[in-house]
């Protein structure tokens, strides 16, 4: 076997592997605090428990939404919709821009006809 071969073969054991968990108990606590710092979990590997878990964890959180949302008063202002976890492959998604009163006039011009 090959050192890159071997290489390969570590990389991508799962993670709750006892070569992984081994790599992480070896890690000193500045390390741990840097990685948990600049964590980015789209760019890391789950197991399908862990991705199991995140599903229930975005439906436990929109059932707290949706009983939140109907227990409170029509003219009171409702929380804001959770956000789902953050899954490997998946970008955090982007804030949608505002709607300035220049871009309404605008778009206002655009749907009557005066592009122009």
């Amino acid at each position: 076997m090959t050192w890159r071969q071997l290489r390969v073969l570590i990389q991508n054991l799962p993670p709750e592997s006892a070569t992984m968990t081994a790599m992480r108990n070896a890690l000193s606590d500045e390390d741990m605090a840097a990685q948990a710092d600049d964590g980015e979990p789209e760019k890391g590997r789950w197991s399908q428990d862990q991705q199991l878990m995140a599903a229930c964890y975005d439906v436990l959180r929109r059932i707290e939404y949706v009983l939140i949302c109907v227990n409170t008063e029509k003219k009171a202002k409702w929380p804001d919709r959770p956000m789902p976890m953050r899954r490997p492959g998946a970008a955090p998604k982007k804030a949608k821009p505002k709607l300035t009163e220049a871009g309404a006039t605008r778009l206002f011009q655009l749907i009557n006809g005066g592009a122009s």
